[in-house]
């Protein structure tokens, strides 16, 4: 049985919103897309290509799933660490409104999401990766299918935007299992689902 993995980013105050672009997502007024460009130095880069070499096959939100079919079909390279396995490997979208994608080797999820992410799960040997897609992560977490998370935290606040962890999630503790700190100063920390949270007092 496959593992879900989820790779995000936030800011310091939890944004999750575009990230890599001004045009990524401006939903709701978003004026400070491409808040994480300026910190990708090549730590960040050896990360991200070291999560694309485990990856088995990606489940994508719509959104991201379309940002991702009108770049990376375009770069050809075979040698490409980050092209070549977006390119080659199966792809899923859970949508009601995606139909007939051109991006080869993609499948539109229409059923239960629960139902429909756990036989993928089941069918997938290694890793079966989300990466940004913050409305798919949250249901995902809502329903106990990510086994783990790369979460990267960027040192800047931004004050508004949508966040990663919305109010009324689904309280849950979490195993850190590693984690670095990029020379520009991006805080990755990989994270497995442990159980429910426990409480006490001081």
């Amino acid at each position: 049985m496959g593992k879900l993995t989820v790779t995000a980013f936030v800011t310091l105050d939890g944004v999750h919103q575009a990230p890599g672009g001004p045009e990524e997502d401006p939903s709701g007024g978003f004026e400070h897309g491409g808040w994480s460009v300026p910190y990708g130095d090549e730590d960040f880069g050896r990360f991200v290509t070291d999560g694309f070499s485990r990856v088995d096959a990606f489940l994508l939100g719509r959104r991201t799933y379309e940002i991702f079919a009108g770049y990376w079909p375009k770069i050809t390279d075979p040698a490409d660490p980050i092209a070549s396995k977006l390119n080659s490997l199966p792809k899923y979208v859970p949508s009601s409104t995606l139909v007939q994608p051109a991006w080869e080797n993609t499948t539109v999820i229409t059923g239960e999401l629960d139902k429909e992410v756990t036989d993928l799960k089941e069918r997938t040997e290694g890793e079966l990766q989300v990466h940004g897609s913050a409305a798919l992560a949250q249901s995902l977490f809502a329903l106990d299918l990510v086994d783990t998370l790369h979460l990267m935290t960027f040192p800047v606040v931004l004050g508004a935007g949508r966040r990663l962890f919305a109010e009324g999630g689904l309280p849950t503790a979490f195993r850190r299992t590693g984690g670095t700190t990029t020379g520009a100063g991006v805080a990755i920390n990989t994270y497995e689902l442990e159980c429910r949270p426990t409480y006490g007092s001081y």
